[in-house]
C-alpha cells in the first residue's frame, strides 16, 4: 500500500476511503493528536542522515529522543536535532539509561529545557524508561511507579515503558500516565510478541472504564509481522528502533513497519474469523453436480 497507488477522491466520504486516503486513523495521546500509530527510535543507525531517510519512510510523526548530559551530541560531535525535521515530528524524550526514580526524574526535566527552547510540542512529554539491571533491561516496576507519580505530579505527560504485567499496568494508569507502553519483549531482542495473552489482559484493565485510553506496545519488535500482530490485538500503537535501525535494509524494513501497522489495524476494526478445528467450505455445495453424495460412500 503506497500513497500514490492508494490515493482517493478528496470528497469521498465512505470511511474506507478516508483511511486508504489519509492512512490510518489518528491516535489522541498526552493532549494531542499523532497523524501516525507508529512511533520511532533515533538510535542505533550507522549514521545520522541514514536516520532522516528512515524516518522519513517510517511515516511515524512523532520520534523518541534519548536526553543524556551531552545535550544530544553523538560521538562526532554533530547534533541529532540538526538531522530532524522539527517542523514535521514531535519529539518524545526519553528516559534511556537510567536505574532509579531521582535519575529518570532529573533527565525528564533535562529534556523539557531542551524542548521548550525548540518550542517542540513534545516539551512536556516523557517517554519514561526506568530499568531495573542492564542484562535484562527490564522495568523496575517499583522506581517506574514512584516515578511516574512525581513526574505527573509535575506536569509532565508521562509514556510509560513497562512489562506486561496488567496490575502494574493498572497501577500506572491510576498513578497518572499519559499512556502505558508494556514491552512484548526485552528491548533490542527482535523476539517480537511473547506474551499475547498478557497484553490482552492490559488491554482489558486499561481500557475498562475508558475505551479510548492507549496502550502502546513498546520493545522487542524485531520485523513487520510483529507490529500487525500487536495491532491485532488491539494495541493502539507500537513504538520501536532496533527492528528498523539494525535491520539489513533499514530504509526498506522502515516501509515495512509503516505498512504492517496499517494492515494490523484494520484487520483488528474488521475482525477476524474464529479459529475452527476442521475446514468450513467457502464454496455452498447447494446445487453442485454429482453422481454421488458428499462424504464417504456407504458400505
Amino acid at each position: 500500500m503506497t500513497d500514490s497507488t492508494m490515493r482517493q477522491p478528496a470528497d469521498s466520504a465512505a470511511p474506507l476511503d478516508a483511511f486508504l486516503a489519509m492512512g490510518p486513523d489518528p491516535l489522541a495521546v498526552g493532549g494531542r493528536q499523532l497523524n501516525s500509530r507508529l512511533i520511532v527510535g533515533t538510535g542505533k543507525y550507522d549514521d545520522l542522515e541514514h536516520m532522516r531517510r528512515c524516518l522519513a519512510l517510517s511515516g511515524a510523526d512523532c520520534v523518541t529522543v534519548a536526553v543524556r548530559r551531552e545535550k544530544l551530541y553523538n560521538r562526532d560531535g554533530k547534533n541529532i536535532l540538526d538531522f530532524i525535521d522539527l517542523d514535521r515530528f514531535t519529539l518524545l524524550p526519553n528516559t534511556a539509561g537510567c536505574y532509579n526514580a531521582e535519575d529518570a526524574v532529573r533527565m525528564a526535566k533535562l529534556g523539557r529545557e531542551i524542548l521548550r527552547d525548540l518550542d517542540n510540542p513534545g516539551a512536556d512529554w516523557v517517554k519514561l524508561e526506568v530499568l531495573g539491571d542492564s542484562k535484562t533491561l527490564l522495568p523496575d516496576p517499583i522506581e517506574t511507579l514512584a516515578a511516574t507519580e512525581r513526574l505527573v505530579e509535575d506536569g509532565f505527560q508521562v509514556f510509560c515503558y513497562t512489562s506486561d504485567d496488567p496490575v502494574l499496568a493498572r497501577r500506572l494508569k491510576q498513578a497518572g500516565a499519559a499512556a502505558v507502553m508494556p514491552a512484548g519483549s526485552p528491548i533490542g531482542s527482535g523476539q517480537g510478541i511473547l506474551n499475547p495473552n498478557n497484553l490482552r489482559i492490559c488491554l482489558e484493565y486499561l481500557k475498562d472504564d475508558d475505551p479510548d485510553y492507549p496502550m502502546i506496545v513498546d520493545a522487542g519488535v524485531g520485523t513487520a509481522s510483529d507490529v500487525a500482530v500487536a495491532m491485532e490485538l488491539g494495541a493502539d500503537g507500537v513504538l520501536l528502533n532496533t527492528g528498523i535501525a539494525h535491520a539489513r535494509d533499514a530504509e526498506r524494513m522502515a516501509l515495512a513497519m509503516r505498512h504492517a501497522l496499517c494492515a494490523g489495524r484494520l484487520a483488528y476494526q474488521a475482525g477476524r474469523i474464529p479459529k475452527r478445528l476442521y475446514a468450513t467450505a467457502s464454496s455452498p455445495v447447494e446445487g453442485v453436480i454429482s453422481s454421488r453424495p458428499y462424504g464417504p460412500s456407504a458400505s
